[in-house]
């Protein structure tokens, strides 16, 4: 195949390299000092900070996925990748990606036991569950992944193998195949909707009962400390489902390659820079322990 990417401006290209080159270094910086500060801290030794490391773990091996190779493309002339190569670019985009949709509904899970059922909250919040769910993300995540890579690269790919755009996302390869792809795409809709919007849904039912237990709190400074605990998952669970629920759950007739560069950028790129930012900026402990 031939990743297409940013060549429609190649009088950009050295500029976009430079940006790339900031946002990957500063993205996988920011999440490997919250990941030590979570390490070396005994205080950050909790469910929330527990599930925060592995997501910051998670950022880290998710733009890997695509950065480097986009930053290889840009200052080459050769934007050719093979086969294996796209299909094991797919999988670890889709593993890391399904990963973060489960593990950010375990995170809404243990605001609501904190802020719900406050006083049992270490009881249920076990170290044994937390590990349970957070080993669940990642094997639920790894069992999409190998659906969909497996039955999309299964299928005969014919003409021509420009990839309309920056790494080997499913609907760019998909349009490549020649035989119909229907049921190919009622089955990413279908995984989408049990990967993004089950877990969504959780998140929803979760942050319902936040906000309600949140409103039976009488002083505003009370109300304003619960929900500050929320705030941060809050602005990341909106930037990374925002855009994934936008891209996977529609049909083939509304795709425009353009348009879902531009928005895959964001939970690929963007939204992985922003959470250490979002989570160090928005709370105390964790500036307070770098």
């Amino acid at each position: 195949f031939v990743i297409l990417g940013f060549s429609h401006r190649p009088d950009m290209k050295v500029m976009f390299f430079i940006l790339f080159l900031f946002i990957y270094i500063t993205t996988v910086l920011g999440n490997l000092i919250i990941i030590l500060v979570i390490n070396m801290d005994p205080v950050l030794h909790t469910p929330m900070y527990f599930f925060l490391r592995n997501l910051s773990f998670l950022e880290i091996c998710y733009t890997s996925v695509t950065l480097p190779r986009v930053m290889v493309n840009l200052l080459s002339s050769d934007t050719s990748i093979s086969f294996a190569g796209c299909a094991a670019q797919m999988y670890f985009f889709l593993f890391f990606g399904a990963t973060e949709c489960c593990l950010l509904a375990a995170m809404a899970y243990d605001r609501y036991q904190a802020i719900c059922n406050p006083l049992h909250y270490m009881d249920v919040m076990s170290k044994k569950l937390c590990i349970q769910l957070v080993a669940f993300s990642w094997i639920c995540g790894n069992l999409v992944a190998i659906g969909h890579t497996t039955f999309i690269f299964s299928l005969p790919f014919c003409g021509s193998n420009v990839i309309n755009h920056f790494f080997c996302e499913i609907q760019p390869v998909l349009m490549l195949v020649c035989v119909d792809t229907y049921w190919n795409e009622l089955q990413i809709i279908l995984a989408a909707a049990l990967v993004i919007l089950m877990p969504f849904l959780l998140i929803l039912i979760s942050y319902s009962l936040i906000i309600s237990s949140i409103l039976k709190i009488k002083s505003a400074k009370g109300r304003y400390k619960a929900f500050s605990t929320c705030f941060s998952h809050l602005t990341v669970v909106t930037l990374f489902y925002g855009t994934a629920v936008f891209i996977y759950i529609r049909p083939k007739s509304s795709y425009s390659l353009d348009v879902d560069k531009v928005l895959s950028l964001f939970y690929s790129v963007v939204s992985p820079i922003l959470n250490p930012v979002i989570y160090s900026l928005r709370n105390r402990e964790v500036k307070g322990a770098l």
